[in-house]
C-alpha cells in the first residue's frame, strides 16, 4: 500500500496532483485487477492484516470509486478550491477504507471504521454546498458514535474473556453466545452505517448536502462497511441470531416499502437516489439476518451492483447540478431535448437501479429473494412491494426529469465532455459485465 500511496504525495509537490494521482490511482487498480486469483483463501499481507476474497472485492471497489471520484470532481480543480487538500482528504479516506477492509483483528477493524468518519466529514463540511451542511455532519457524525461506543465495550469484554481479538478464533464464538445485549450492541453499531430504516436519518441529510465526491464515496463504498462489518461479526453469534431473524426481517420488509413510497414523492433528485440507497440496503440486511448461503451470496452481490449503480446516479445528478444549479425534478425536467446522449446514460444506469438484466443487481436480488421465501412463504408480499415501488420511483425519476416541456428560462445546455462520459461508462461497464464471471463473487463462500 505505501508503496503506491508515498509516490502520490511525492508528486503533489511539483504541482501536478490532479493528474499524478488519478493516474496513480488508476495503475494501483489496474494491479489489484491483476491480483485476482482463485487459489487463496486468506491471504496474509502482515500482522494482523489479511485479505480473504471478500476484503479483495470491497478494496477494489473502494479503489475503483476513488478514481472515478477524481474523474467527476474535475469541478474542484478548475475552480481551485483547495484542490490539494481535497485530494489528500480523499487519499486518507482510501487508505482508512483499505485498512478496515483488511484487516483481521477486531480492533483494529474498529478504529480505522471509525478513522474513515473523520475524512468524510471534513469532505462535507469543506466542500459541501448549503449551509445545513453543518447540521447533516452532526447528524452523521452522533449517530454513528452513539452506537459504537456499546461496540467498542462489547469488544473490550470480548478480549477479557477469551484473550484475543483475531477474528474467527474458536473461543470468542464460544463465549459470545450466551448475551442477548451484546448482540444488540455489535449488530446495531452496523445497522447504523447501513442504514437500517428507522437509524436512516443521517443518510439523506449527508447526501443532499455533500460535493459529488461525499455522495460517491458514501454510497459506494462507505454504506457497505456496516455489511462488511456484519459479515465479520454475526460468525459472535450464530446461535442468537436465529432467535432474532424475524425482527430484522419484519424492519427490513417494512421500512423497505416505506421508503420506497416516500422516493415516489420525492423532488430533489439527489434526495431520491439516497432514499433509494435505503430501500436496497435492506434487502442487504434481511439476506444477512437470515444466515444462509443464498443470503450472504445475494447480499455481497447487491452490495457490489449499489456501489456502482448508486455511485453512477450521484454524477449524473451532479452533471445535472453543474449546468442548472438546482437539483429539483421540476426545474430539470425535459433534460432530454438539451442533453439527448446523457439520457441514454440516465435510461442505462435507472434500468439498473431497478434490477433490470443483464446487471450485476438482478443476480444479487434474485438470491436475496430466494432466501427470504425459503426463510418464510410471507415475506413474498413485502418482497414483492418492494420490487414493484423500485421500479415506479426509478421510472418516475427517469421520466420526469427526460422527458416533458422544458423549464422557459432554460435556453442551451452542453450536452456532456468525453470526461463526464468516460465516468458513467466506467460506472456502468463492470456492474453489466460482472454478471458473465459471477464466479468471483460467488466463491466468497
Amino acid at each position: 500500500m505505501l508503496k503506491f500511496f508515498l509516490p502520490l504525495v511525492l508528486l503533489m509537490k511539483f504541482n501536478q496532483e490532479w493528474k499524478s494521482v488519478q493516474l496513480g490511482l488508476s495503475f494501483m487498480g489496474f494491479v489489484l485487477g491483476l491480483c485476482c486469483f482463485h487459489d487463496f483463501y486468506v491471504y496474509n499481507m502482515g500482522y494482523t492484516v489479511s485479505m480473504d476474497y471478500l476484503s479483495y472485492i470491497m478494496i477494489y471497489l473502494s479503489v475503483w470509486i476513488m478514481v472515478l471520484v477524481l474523474l467527476a470532481s474535475e469541478k474542484v480543480k478548475s475552480m481551485e478550491n483547495f484542490s490539494s487538500s481535497f485530494i489528500m482528504v480523499n487519499l486518507i479516506l482510501l487508505i482508512s477504507l483499505m485498512i478496515t477492509f483488511s484487516s483481521m483483528d477486531y480492533l483494529m477493524f474498529y478504529i480505522s471504521f471509525e478513522m474513515s468518519l473523520i475524512p468524510t466529514l471534513i469532505l462535507i463540511l469543506g466542500w459541501g454546498y448549503q449551509p445545513e451542511r453543518i447540521q447533516a455532519g452532526v447528524y452523521m457524525l452522533f449517530y454513528t458514535l452513539t452506537l459504537s461506543l456499546p461496540l467498542l465495550m462489547c469488544l473490550l469484554n470480548i478480549y477479557m474473556s477469551s484473550g484475543s481479538l483475531i477474528m474467527s478464533v474458536s473461543e470468542i464464538n464460544k463465549g459470545m453466545n450466551m448475551l442477548n445485549i451484546w448482540y444488540f450492541f455489535v449488530v446495531l453499531a452496523f445497522l447504523v452505517k447501513l442504514p437500517m430504516y428507522m437509524f436512516h436519518l443521517w443518510l439523506p441529510k449527508a447526501h443532499v448536502e455533500a460535493p459529488v465526491a461525499g455522495s460517491m464515496i458514501l454510497a459506494g463504498v462507505l454504506l457497505k462497511l456496516g455489511g462488511y462489518g456484519l459479515f465479520r461479526v454475526l460468525g459472535m453469534f450464530s446461535f442468537i441470531g436465529f432467535s432474532f431473524t424475524w425482527v430484522w426481517m419484519s424492519i427490513g420488509l417494512m421500512g423497505g416499502i416505506m421508503i420506497s413510497m416516500l422516493c415516489l414523492r420525492q423532488v430533489d433528485m439527489k434526495s431520491l437516489v439516497a432514499y433509494s440507497s435505503v430501500a436496497h440496503m435492506s434487502l442487504v440486511m434481511c439476506g444477512l439476518m437470515i444466515f444462509s448461503w443464498w443470503g450472504f451470496m445475494g447480499a455481497v452481490v447487491v452490495m457490489i451492483g449499489h456501489g456502482l449503480c448508486s455511485s453512477g446516479l450521484f454524477s449524473l445528478v451532479n452533471m445535472v447540478y453543474e449546468r442548472l444549479s438546482s437539483r429539483s425534478l421540476v426545474i430539470g425536467k425535459g433534460m432530454l431535448n438539451f442533453m439527448p446522449s446523457m439520457a441514454m446514460w440516465w435510461f442505462m444506469l435507472s434500468i439498473s437501479n431497478m434490477a433490470a438484466p443483464p446487471s450485476l443487481n438482478l443476480v444479487g436480488e434474485i438470491s436475496l429473494i430466494i432466501s427470504m421465501i425459503s426463510w418464510s412463504k410471507l415475506s413474498m408480499i413485502g418482497i414483492s412491494l418492494i420490487s414493484f415501488f423500485s421500479a415506479a420511483y426509478t421510472l418516475y425519476m427517469y421520466s420526469l426529469s427526460q422527458h416533458g416541456i422544458f423549464f422557459s428560462s432554460l435556453y442551451s445546455c452542453c450536452s456532456g465532455k468525453v470526461r463526464e462520459y468516460l465516468v458513467l461508462f466506467l460506472h456502468w461497464m463492470p456492474l453489466n459485465i460482472l454478471i458473465l464471471n459471477t464466479s468471483l463473487i460467488t466463491s466468497v463462500y
